[in-house]
């Protein structure tokens, strides 16, 4: 009887410890279950999901719109297409300078005077064997003045400046006739001041180049500064003309030649170096800041240089560019701005549908810029799946405590 009892008395307490451990169990379960969807809207992630950023895009009564949601469409690519890319052609057009090389002010010039006959004003008769005479005479190297006048002996002040160099010589004789014996003359520019480029900025030698009579190219003139010094896909070339000013990559014109314009005098050419960069975000390959070439690249190139989307976690309805537009030219994609405030600068995001077979087109005729982002948002499925990743961490090691002490009991 007593073995007996004894037997039912183990038997009650095990029941009882598997009662106790199944209960325990469950507790742990709810209370992970608990932690895990309290702990859901603090989870980590690369930035907001494609419904975050489409009801910011969407005003509430009262609260102003910060930015602009455009979905990328053939119609906004063509009115991209049409805002064109800067071009020194379209700018400044092909003006070819005059033939004649004019005189400017400050220039420094040279005249010689030559008479047909010994005993004049300019020229000396001969005394003897060893002195011959001379039917010429050279007046010293002078400057145009600020009037755009020289002075010529005999013949008076003579207007140089705006003339060409045989104009001037036509001057002096008119000036000379009757006072010299059949005049000849030659003018000569020895100091080109105003028919000038002046090229700063990254080239070997910064200097003001002369133009010459058959007129240069903005390559000719760099050339003669000594070339440029640093990368040539880094490079930007600013010219100025007056009140104009147009700015290109120096890739475009050695890939265009008919960019490679014609200069004139009193140009400013500026070689800068400036490098291109664009941010990858959110669920691509790699997220960093990726340089590109000066003369751009489609948003098809810029998401292959980011690694892709990520294939456990992007969103192909969610690939967003992000940058500033302008506001003339958000203007002519016939919209209504955002309530940002006046600004020449409107903050816009663009959306493409990687899912939709047309937009792998859309992205090889949309060009980023410098200073974009790239970003692409998380699945829905991959935040679930953060969840689930959540309760696991929460669950498992409670039911393993659970196990091992019921484990040890038996």
């Amino acid at each position: 009887m007593t073995y007996l009892k004894q037997r039912m008395g183990i038997r009650s307490q095990s029941v009882g410890s598997r009662r106790y451990d199944r209960a325990l169990l469950r507790r742990s379960i709810l209370l992970g279950l608990g932690g895990a969807v309290a702990g859901c809207s603090d989870l980590a992630g690369s930035g907001p999901s494609s419904a975050d950023i489409e009801a910011a895009s969407r005003a509430r009564q009262g609260d102003p719109v910060r930015f602009a949601l455009i979905d990328v469409s053939p119609g906004t690519v063509a009115a991209m297409e049409s805002w064109g890319r800067p071009s020194l052609l379209g700018g400044f057009g092909n003006v070819r300078r005059p033939t004649a090389q004019t005189i400017g002010v400050g220039d420094s010039i040279q005249v010689v005077i030559w008479e047909a006959a010994a005993g004049g004003l300019f020229s000396a008769a001969a005394i003897d064997r060893q002195s011959p005479g001379s039917r010429s005479a050279t007046i010293p190297e002078q400057a145009v003045a600020s009037d755009g006048m020289i002075t010529v002996p005999y013949a008076g002040r003579i207007r140089a400046a705006g003339r060409s160099p045989s104009q001037v010589e036509a001057a002096i004789v008119a000036g000379l006739q009757g006072k010299a014996l059949e005049p000849q003359v030659l003018v000569t520019v020895t100091r080109n001041v105003s028919n000038t480029v002046t090229v700063i900025g990254e080239v070997t030698s910064g200097a003001r180049v002369p133009l010459t009579a058959r007129g240069d190219r903005i390559l000719d003139v760099i050339a003669a500064a000594g070339g440029i010094r640093v990368p040539v896909h880094e490079v930007f070339l600013t010219l100025v003309r007056q009140d104009q000013t147009v700015r290109v990559p120096m890739q475009a014109i050695l890939a265009q030649p008919t960019e490679n314009i014609l200069v004139l005098p009193g140009d400013v050419v500026t070689v800068s170096r400036d490098p291109q960069t664009f941010t990858a975000a959110g669920a691509t390959g790699q997220n960093a800041v990726i340089p590109f070439d000066s003369i751009g690249i489609s948003l098809e190139e810029a998401i292959a240089r980011a690694g892709g989307l990520n294939d456990l976690r992007a969103d192909p309805q969610g690939v967003f560019v992000i940058r500033f537009e302008d506001a003339q030219r958000y203007d002519q994609l016939g919209l209504v701005r955002p309530s940002s405030g006046p600004s020449a600068q409107i903050p816009v995001i663009y959306r493409v549908n990687m899912r939709d077979p047309n937009s792998f087109f859309l992205a090889r005729r949309f060009y980023m810029r410098n200073k974009d982002v790239l970003f692409v948002s998380n699945a829905p499925l991959a935040e679930l799946q953060k969840v689930f990743g959540v309760i696991n961490a929460l669950i498992v090691p409670g039911a393993t405590a659970v196990a091992v002490t019921a484990a040890a009991r038996y």
